[in-house]
């Protein structure tokens, strides 16, 4: 199996089988590359979107300039012009979001199909379960980047503000061409979440088990299960996390296993913290909690407040008390 080491098949069937998969190195086989070639197109935008979004600073500045002298026209003008090019930026993240959405479902597809179960398909086809990790890698780096800079609504909200007051009094507005209503009112919603980009892939997973009835949910549901599995031994065990090449495999595989986590208890009926749930969910924890702690507060974070099933009666306070 090349890079991919089964490591570990586990008899106790909630828990399913646990592999070490080389994230470093996979590469694709023949029967990969078409979907590989069309996600990849995609990834190779992601690092210049996140280092776009870390450099952004807003124009809050100019805002609250043009606010504190609304006769001022060069103040309002100056506002404008700064706002205009950070929304054109805005919208590229948003229309990225919408290129990741569609690999997602592309990989799921392949992920998920029948004949082989989600375990085998992992086995097979190790470039595309890397493209996953590295699908919600960005997605949830996104978020945190996101989450730690108010000035992207700020900057929304006075560009929307503004083009309302120019529409009422029929100036023509430079930039709308850019952002139509529309586009706007979809744009505004996504920004409106506190993890965008997670938003995204758990209303694309779910729609694309919605959509594909034939299928039952554990193809998906145990695709995710079994990526989570993956990772939490990987880290877990000194033997295999000594072969990473690379120190940043070990923040990629703690944001990959939290991003499955937060995939599978959106799309799961009964989540990831039921007893029921094929998660390791105290292994997973436990894992996050081994770590740093500065590095691994955001990734807390994110399975405090985004996931959807936390605060069921059927989550274990053991679990709720973990995550204190």
């Amino acid at each position: 199996m090349g890079n991919l080491l089964k490591v570990l098949t586990c008899t106790d069937l909630e828990q399913g089988p646990n592999f070490f998969l080389d994230f470093e190195n996979a590469q694709p086989t023949e029967s990969e590359k078409e979907i590989y070639n069309q996600v990849n197109v995609v990834l190779k935008d992601a690092e210049g979107i996140l280092e776009d979004l870390q450099s952004y600073r807003g124009a809050g500045h100019e805002i609250r300039e043009a606010i504190q002298h609304p006769t001022d026209e060069k103040l309002q003008e100056k506002a404008w012009g700064a706002v205009v090019p950070l929304v054109g930026k805005l919208k590229k993240f948003y229309e990225f979001s919408q290129r990741l959405e569609a690999a997602l479902r592309g990989l799921l597809g392949a992920l998920t199909s029948t004949p082989y179960s989600p375990t085998q398909h992992l086995e097979r086809e190790q470039a595309l379960a890397k493209q996953f990790a590295e699908i919600l890698h960005f997605t949830l780096r996104f978020d945190e980047l996101k989450m730690t800079n108010p000035a992207i609504q700020n900057d929304f909200s006075y560009y929307r503000r503004t083009l309302s007051r120019m529409r009422i009094n029929n100036v023509p507005a430079e930039g709308e061409n850019e952002v139509n209503n529309e586009l706007a009112n979809r744009m505004s919603l996504f920004y409106a979440e506190a993890t965008p980009m997670l938003k995204t892939l758990s209303d694309a997973t779910t729609k694309f088990v919605s959509e594909n009835k034939n299928l039952p949910i554990e193809n998906t549901t145990d695709c995710l299960s079994t990526m989570a599995s993956v990772c939490r031994v990987m880290l877990e065990t000194p033997e295999y996390r000594s072969r990473f090449t690379n120190e940043e495999t070990v923040s990629f595989c703690l944001r990959v296993m939290v991003g499955v986590i937060i995939l599978y208890d959106h799309v799961h009926p009964v989540g990831a913290f039921a007893k029921t749930s094929k998660i390791d969910m105290k292994g997973c924890i436990k894992v996050l909690k081994d770590q740093p702690p500065n590095s691994v507060e955001g990734l807390l974070n994110a399975l405090r407040y985004t996931t959807k099933h936390l605060n069921d009666e059927t989550t274990s306070k053991q679990i709720k008390s973990m995550l204190q």
